[in-house]
């Protein structure tokens, strides 16, 4: 059974110690934040502002779909009669004589309590 050797391998030659991963590692053991977190910071914020019209694209698609109705459509939804004006509607209902009414009560069932003391 072979031993392994306790040194790890670098390779051999000037080629091995100019390659860009071996400058990078030297580097990176020098100056960790420059080298990864700044980077990585640069990439979060970039993100932030890439993804913001998106967000904002994705709101102003919902609104479109989901809008608050007018007064007028209010009034129109579910029904196929004729239109609504609250002016008209004023003058109509004060049209009819409101000093001769009379008031009736409504027929309870049987066992209800009418509410005559």
């Amino acid at each position: 059974m072979a031993v392994f050797p306790s040194k790890k391998f670098r390779g051999t030659g000037p080629a091995a110690s100019s390659s860009l991963a071996s400058r990078y590692r030297a580097m990176m053991a020098k100056r960790p934040f420059l080298l990864f977190g700044l980077p990585f910071m640069a990439v979060v914020v970039a993100g932030s502002f890439v993804l913001t019209p998106a967000t904002a694209i994705r709101y102003e698609k919902h609104d479109r779909k989901v809008r608050q109705m007018t007064r007028d459509e209010e009034l129109g939804v579910g029904k196929a009669g004729r239109r609504v004006d609250m002016k008209e509607e004023y003058y109509r209902l004060s049209a009819k004589d409101l000093d001769n009414w009379e008031q009736k009560r409504v027929k309870r069932l049987a066992g209800e309590n009418d509410g005559i003391l």
